[in-house]
């Protein structure tokens, strides 16, 4: 069983991990601890062909340094040779005695670094904070378990489950620090859909924008998904992006296709149809609702039909945080296990 000094040393790797890029390689961060607890080395992933995290950390000691010493790595260390070596065997030759893990490897050509270690002596646990890695993780993960990209659903309502009033009018029903939030989660997206009823509707330029307006400079490539054609004017076209448009309403295929195009996280923000059919399909890998404490009543709910006849076929999901901004409530969900 781990150590209460091994656990902290994941909490701690799972930060650096957060100072590595997102993107086509997961974010790893990596310890290495001294028999007594202390930290002789950290490191962490700084993108592709890069030194993976283990061997980043061990390149900031002296050799020898690491014999008989812990490494404590977010994900299990990789078992191939690719753009960099097999940081299981760096490990071996660095001497270490047990290496603390969180997650096993998915991938089929880098998984097996435990069971290498294990063979060559090295006492190995994995698991270890296993859950909050896998939210670290969670697009990375998607994309190596379902072959699509990462898709995070976002909607906005009233304490009634309410996205517009009577009228159509839903501007704004959550207050600045909730768009704010809104706006830094579409800048860590590859891509933001939209429907064409959103865009004809709202006419939303589909940018990241800092509290002062200015664009951040990360920005996601604008999606539409629809029969109807953009206009022309619409906001949308002076994106700093290409717009893609799918006349289609076949979700898997615009996936599939943003998958080619090398895009891993997805953010749908289109209203309550596109959220529902993106729901309904099983392909919602992370919910943000944003609750204001407002009523509205009527019938603009939220969400509409997710294919639910009874209560025993309720879409089950876990709460993986619960955030105040300001005077609303962000609620992130996800999947509970087994839920499609």
């Amino acid at each position: 069983m781990a150590q209460d000094a091994e656990r902290d040393a994941m909490r701690d790797a799972l930060q650096l991990a957060r100072r590595g890029p997102r993107g086509v390689n997961p974010q790893v961060g990596a310890l290495i601890l001294a028999p007594d607890g202390t930290v002789l080395a950290e490191g962490w992933h700084r993108g592709a062909g890069t030194p993976h995290a283990e061997v980043d950390a061990l390149s900031k000691l002296a050799p020898g340094a690491a014999r008989g010493a812990t490494a404590v790595v977010t994900l299990e260390p990789c078992n191939h040779t690719g753009r960099t070596g097999p940081c299981a065997v760096a490990l071996l030759e660095a001497g270490v005695g047990r290496v603390v893990f969180a997650l096993d490897d998915p991938t089929p050509l880098a998984g097996g670094g435990a069971e290498r270690l294990r063979d060559g002596g090295v006492s190995v646990e994995g698991g270890v904070l296993a859950d909050e890695a896998r939210d670290l993780l969670a697009d990375w993960l998607t994309v190596q378990r379902l072959g699509r990209p990462h898709v995070t659903v976002k909607w906005a309502q009233t304490l009634d489950g309410r996205a517009a009033a009577a009228d159509g009018t839903s501007q704004w029903i959550t207050g600045p620090a909730a768009r704010a939030d809104v706006h830094r989660r579409r800048a860590g997206a590859d891509a933001i859909i939209a429907g064409t009823g959103t865009v004809l509707a709202d006419d939303p330029a589909l940018t990241a924008r800092r509290d002062d307006g200015a664009l951040f400079d990360a920005q996601p490539i604008p999606v539409v998904i629809g029969a109807t054609a953009v206009p022309a004017d619409a906001a949308v076209r002076r994106h700093p992006r290409e717009l893609l448009t799918y006349d289609t309403h076949e979700l898997t295929a615009v996936l599939d296709d943003l998958r080619r195009r090398g895009v891993q996280r997805v953010f749908v923000e289109g209203g309550p149809t596109l959220a529902s059919a993106f729901v309904a399909a099983g392909l919602a890998d992370e919910l943000l609702v944003y609750i204001a404490p407002a009523l509205l009543g009527g019938p603009r709910l939220a969400l509409g039909d997710i294919g639910v006849a009874s209560i025993d076929h309720a879409r089950r999901l876990r709460i993986a945080a619960l955030d105040t901004l300001g005077d609303d409530l962000l609620i992130v969900a996800r999947p509970a296990e087994g839920t499609p």
